[in-house]
């Protein structure tokens, strides 16, 4: 079982950027594919990005491809994503989750793939 908190959410101007944090518990964090979500008010939840264990394949969804990154670092046991361009239509609460089902192998862009989830963290982006 791994705990998840997010960090590094915030208040930005469009067309800037922010660095999320996902920390993970436990010792097993490499075991885990990591992704994160999106939910925006009366909105569903929404896929963002995914990173298998060894950071060997990404999958990110249309509207982030090409400013958005996801990566993690398996010896601090934390995921990132790196959010450039932002758009006033990025703004959500934003949560990590991680799925173990495949040894961390397998990527997958719903929700229910994944049996862990942080708290969220809000991104706010002003016009």
């Amino acid at each position: 079982q791994v705990q998840l908190v997010e960090s590094g959410g915030g208040l930005v101007q469009a067309g800037g950027s922010l660095r999320l944090s996902c920390a993970g518990s436990g010792r097993t964090f490499s075991n885990y594919a990591m992704a994160w979500f999106r939910q925006a008010p009366g909105n569903e939840r929404e896929f963002v990005a995914a990173i298998s264990w060894n950071s060997g394949y990404t999958l990110y969804a249309d509207s982030v491809k090409g400013r958005f990154t996801i990566s993690r670092d398996n010896a601090k046991n934390t995921a990132y994503l790196q959010m450039n361009s932002l758009k006033p239509e990025d703004t959500a609460v934003y949560s990590c989750a991680a799925d173990q089902s495949s040894r961390g192998i397998n990527l997958s862009r719903t929700v229910d793939f994944y049996d862990y989830w942080g708290q969220g963290t809000q991104v706010t982006v002003s016009s």
